[in-house]
């Protein structure tokens, strides 16, 4: 299992989470994971995939995953857990 940790954040409009999970869909990227919430008309998810079965490379990934926010209106980084993890430890 490669897992990788993708967070998505934005002011909330239709069709967010339907536009990432095909892209991850598409890709054969399997979600392990997901939280989503929205506070005040801001959406925010956090998922926990894994890249396994994706021909995809990781940056090639992040970069796809970035453009689509982009067109979305949504801010989408994409993190390899490991590199996650230490950024994270207390």
């Amino acid at each position: 299992m490669k897992k990788t940790i993708i967070t998505v954040v934005g002011k909330d409009t239709v069709g967010i989470i339907a536009k990432v999970c095909t892209y991850l869909a598409e890709n054969r990227i399997n979600i392990l994971d997901i939280s989503q919430t929205i506070v005040q008309g801001y959406f925010n998810m956090m998922m926990v995939v894994d890249t396994l079965e994706s021909k995809k490379q990781h940056g090639d990934m992040a970069d796809e995953l970035e453009e689509l926010g982009s067109q979305i209106g949504v801010i989408i980084k994409c993190q390899k857990e490991e590199i996650f993890d230490k950024m994270h430890r207390i």
